[in-house]
């Protein structure tokens, strides 16, 4: 790909403004109704996007439209507390636009990497397992298939029972400072060695889920097994304009692998998702998982629905 590639006659690019949340929106759910069927984000999760901490909308995202000012192409580059991994986002059905956009968010990617003392830095795409194009396109640039993100989905028909008590545990909702704080660093701890995890301060970490509009803080909870932290949960409406929970996050120490709290922590979340009059939970799973995850969710009655390769790329 040429770092001189240009835009289509008449079309402009320029960062994007929290106020254009509805018009990428409309972007987003025509590319991936086209790719998957459906319209696979929300607003809450687009206002998000553009106004999360730490990100740069002048230097770290870019809006292409066309002549008569719609939008045809939108990318973002998003670092990761200083590693030298950057997460990528590129959506454009048009081959031209998709290039020039991945020429930017790579050369940002590189500034990103090198601001954080990197030489080299390593790049993640998300991409529809139905995407061809898309997945041609990273092919292309030098990305390789790194792994596989599994959506996986439980319906609730009815009440759903609170799980059987597990001897020892105890849940704790994350509504004071202290369980918050020990909620984080078992988040730390359990997901050290995932793919694509980058630890995070407390700071950063609290800002992040303290300004999510589908967040609070009765979402959090903390798992102790006889009286030691042994779990954590993190539960959110992102999935509310489809009358489902979603599970963001759930990790479990590896001391306390193996006694229930996984399940007991999901059996949570389908217990208060039909209280709440909710038709189902979803979650996302990494089926490279170093802990068997995917085998666990089956387990308790979910199934996958949706299946996303990440492709990796590294840059100097």
């Amino acid at each position: 790909m040429c770092a001189m590639n240009a835009l289509p006659a008449g079309h402009t690019a320029r960062p994007p403004r929290p106020d254009d949340a509805e018009l990428i929106l409309g972007l987003v759910h025509a590319y991936t109704t086209a790719v998957i069927g459906f319209a696979d984000y929300t607003l809450d999760d687009m206002r998000d996007e553009l106004t999360r901490p730490g990100f740069d909308l002048e230097r770290d995202a870019w809006l292409v439209l066309d002549a008569a000012g719609a939008p045809v192409g939108y990318a973002t580059a998003n670092g990761k507390s200083g590693s030298d991994e950057v997460d990528v986002d590129v959506v454009s059905a048009d081959p031209v636009i998709a290039d020039w956009l991945f020429t930017r968010v790579l050369d940002r990617a590189r500034e990103l990497g090198r601001a954080g003392g990197h030489e080299k830095v390593v790049v993640d795409q998300g991409v529809y397992r139905d995407d061809t194009a898309l997945r041609e396109r990273v092919a292309a640039l030098g990305f390789e298939a790194a792994t596989t993100f599994h959506r996986m989905r439980i319906d609730h028909v009815g009440e759903v029972p609170p799980p059987a008590p597990v001897p020892g545990l105890v849940l704790r909702q994350g509504l004071d400072e202290e369980v918050r704080r020990t909620a984080h660093e078992v988040r730390n701890a359990s997901f050290a060695g995932h793919f694509g995890f980058v630890p995070k301060t407390y700071q950063e970490w609290h800002e992040q889920l303290d300004r999510k509009s589908t967040f609070d803080w009765s979402g959090l909870w903390l798992a102790e097994l006889d009286g030691r932290p042994a779990g954590f949960m993190e539960c959110t409406d992102q999935f509310a304009d489809e009358n489902r929970g979603y599970v963001g996050h759930l990790g479990v120490l590896p001391a306390a692998r193996g006694r229930g709290v996984a399940k007991h922590l999901l059996g949570q979340a389908f217990h208060l998702d039909a209280a709440a009059g909710r038709v189902g939970t979803v979650l996302h799973v990494d089926s490279n998982n170093p802990t068997p995850a995917l085998g666990l969710y089956e387990s308790v009655g979910m199934r996958p629905v949706l299946v996303i390769d990440v492709w990796r790329g590294r840059f100097a």
